[in-house]
């Protein structure tokens, strides 16, 4: 339901997509918008920064001045602020709330939010959810796959099917969607939560006390989360799990989905383009959703057949003299290079990995995936020396150093093996502007190979 906002001052943290998305609609409703940066201007902010200021948009960068706060109504804060940063503590002693855009979103949105989130998954199952729902409604996504909420607002979607960090979720008190999906768990984002135990609770906020959806749809095959599922007093849908009912899951070569009527086959997993265990789980995930908005089986069924796999998430690339490459570099953890790895089991897989540090443990990554499925690693980047490592404490000495993605592909070329993986379980600042960047410069190489 829509707020006035009329002459309320507004606060924006951070100049983030999100937070000038934000800013925007809330300026179009009346508010005086101020987004506070803490960080100096950068030169490819500076034309829209000056667009901002046209629209009457306060900014100020390389400081979070007492002016820009003092007063404010509200604060909204981008997702990438930490908890722990000064500004919040002026905040709290300002008595001023803090939301997500999100938050806000939900706040002002007349159509209900399918809300996904997870360590890993989250973007495959959000778009192939929103693909398959747009067969018969508006349902375009949004969240932390890119698009703020916010920005659709006045388009006015039959529903809103969002990624959610647990970054939006900690600043979201009162966001309830309609139907709230967790798919997998496993430890990431501790520094900037302060925990594993406090990431954990950030993601289940969506499913305690008056915030519980309707329907709740979660893992079966993810131990922690399927352990909080089976405690979940709501109800709930299990998928990768055959129960008595309320479930999706894999038999005899094809995805069923059972609820009170009994079990109805909805598609063959050979009719699947999307590759991997886990994008069974994701397609599982979907099909839930889909069913309890109410999609008939055989819109279900062509729109999965028609899903094309997400840009830089086990991407297929090309082929260069028999070799098939892939672009993963989404995966930006190990726990995400896990699920690359393990789809290619069965093929002789060079796996190209490496880049900025995050300090995780290895001994997983090295005695459960490089071990069992990976013939070859090629390993760049500032992570290089402690993954190289760690591999040959763990055994596995079969490693390759180059100086830059460029020549890890010209290495690859030269392997003896079918299928080159560039999934790097690490994040990529220290070479590139991006995940999505190390991806492209990836996918031109190898093009321009091909």
């Amino acid at each position: 339901m829509r707020r006035k906002w009329t002459d309320k001052k507004i606060l924006i943290i951070g100049l983030s997509k999100s937070g000038v998305s934000a800013a925007r609609y809330l300026s179009n409703q009346g508010a005086d918008c101020y987004i506070t940066e803490f960080k100096p201007l950068k030169d490819e902010d500076k034309e829209l920064v000056e667009k901002l200021k046209k629209e009457e948009i306060h900014i100020e960068t390389g400081n979070h001045s007492e002016e820009f706060i003092q007063n404010s109504y509200l604060a909204i804060t981008s997702p990438g602020v930490p908890p722990k940063s000064e500004i919040f503590s002026r905040l709290k002693s300002e008595k001023i709330p803090v939301i997500s855009e999100i938050e806000l979103a939900y706040l002002e949105a007349n159509a209900p939010f399918i809300a996904i989130t997870g360590t890993n998954g989250k973007t495959t199952t959000t778009m192939l959810a929103s693909h398959i729902l747009n067969s018969e409604y508006k349902a375009p996504v949004c969240g932390n796959i890119g698009i703020p909420p916010t920005s659709l607002l006045e388009e006015r979607p039959d529903f809103y099917v969002c990624e959610v960090s647990s970054f939006q979720l900690a600043n979201s008190p009162t966001f309830k969607p309609q139907i709230a999906c967790f798919l997998t768990f496993t430890p990431d984002h501790i520094d900037w939560h302060g925990g594993i135990d406090n990431y954990f609770d950030a993601k289940i906020s969506m499913f305690k006390d008056y915030k519980q959806p309707m329907y709740a749809v979660f893992s079966g095959v993810d131990e922690k989360i399927y352990e909080f599922a089976r405690n979940y007093s709501g109800e709930k849908f299990i998928y990768a799990k055959e129960l008595n009912k309320n479930c999706c899951y894999i038999k005899n070569g094809a995805i069923y989905f059972k609820r009170i009527k009994g079990e109805e086959e909805i598609i063959k997993l050979n009719e699947i383009k999307l590759v991997g265990e886990h994008n069974y789980q994701n397609v599982m995930c979907a099909i839930v959703i889909a069913k309890l908005i109410g999609i008939s089986n055989e819109h279900i069924r062509e729109r999965i057949m028609s899903f094309e796999p997400v840009e830089h998430r086990i991407e297929f690339t090309g082929v260069i003299n028999g070799k098939t490459f892939y672009n993963d570099s989404k995966a930006t953890n190990p726990e995400a290079s896990f699920v690359a790895i393990k789809a290619f089991s069965g093929k002789k897989l060079t796996l190209i990995a490496g880049g900025r540090d995050k300090n995780t443990d290895l001994t997983e990554f090295c005695n459960n995936y490089i071990n069992k499925y990976v013939n070859t690693v090629i390993l760049i980047g500032e992570a290089t020396e402690r993954f190289k490592e760690n591999m040959e404490k763990n055994g596995f000495n079969n490693i390759i150093l180059a100086k830059s993605l460029e020549e890890a592909i010209d290495i690859s070329l030269t392997l003896d093996n079918e299928i080159v993986l560039l999934s790097p379980a690490c994040s990529s600042y220290d070479m590139f502007t991006s995940y999505e960047h190390r991806g492209e410069v990836f996918k031109n190489y190898v093009k321009a190979k091909s």
